[in-house]
C-alpha cells in the first residue's frame, strides 16, 4: 500500500554503469530473469533518466563517465533518489585511489543510499530494493 502511494504502484529504475569492472551490471541483469523477477514487485528498469524514480549507479565513475552521470542525475524529474551499488560506487573499492576514477559516486552526485557487496547478488539488491521502497 505504501508503495502504491509513493510510487503510484511501480518503481522505475535507471541503472548507469560509471566505470566498473561489469560484475554488479551481471547482477542487475539477472534481476529480470525468471528466477528473481523484480518486476513482480512493480520494479522495473527505463532506458530514460526522464522516466526514473530511481538512479541506480554502479562502478567507481571514471572520469570518462563524470559528466555523464551528472547529466543523468540533472535529467531525473523531483524527487531525485540515488541508490549505489557495489563497493566500487560507495569509496572506489579495488580502483580506489587511481587516476581514472573519482572514488566513488557521492563524491560527483548525492547519494541516498548504498547497497553493499562486491558484487551484491540478485537476492541482496532485491532485499535492499524492498527495503528502501518500505522506508520511503
Amino acid at each position: 500500500k505504501k508503495m502504491n502511494r509513493v510510487f503510484g504502484k511501480s518503481l522505475k529504475i535507471r541503472q548507469v554503469d560509471s566505470g566498473s569492472c561489469n560484475a554488479c551490471e551481471w547482477e542487475c541483469t539477472a534481476l529480470t530473469n525468471p528466477i528473481y523477477d523484480i518486476q513482480r514487485f512493480g520494479i522495473d528498469f527505463v532506458a530514460s533518466p526522464r522516466h526514473a524514480d530511481v538512479l541506480l549507479v554502479t562502478g567507481p565513475v571514471s572520469r570518462q563517465m563524470e559528466l555523464a552521470l551528472k547529466k543523468t542525475y540533472l535529467a531525473m524529474p523531483d524527487p531525485k533518489i540515488v541508490i549505489t551499488c557495489g563497493d566500487c560506487s560507495k569509496d572506489g573499492g579495488i580502483f580506489s585511489g587511481s587516476y581514472a576514477v573519482t572514488d566513488g559516486v557521492g563524491n560527483v552526485i548525492p547519494v541516498d543510499y548504498h547497497i553493499p557487496g562486491c558484487p551484491p547478488s540478485p537476492a541482496t539488491i532485491t532485499k535492499e530494493l524492498l527495503k528502501l521502497m518500505e522506508r520511503v
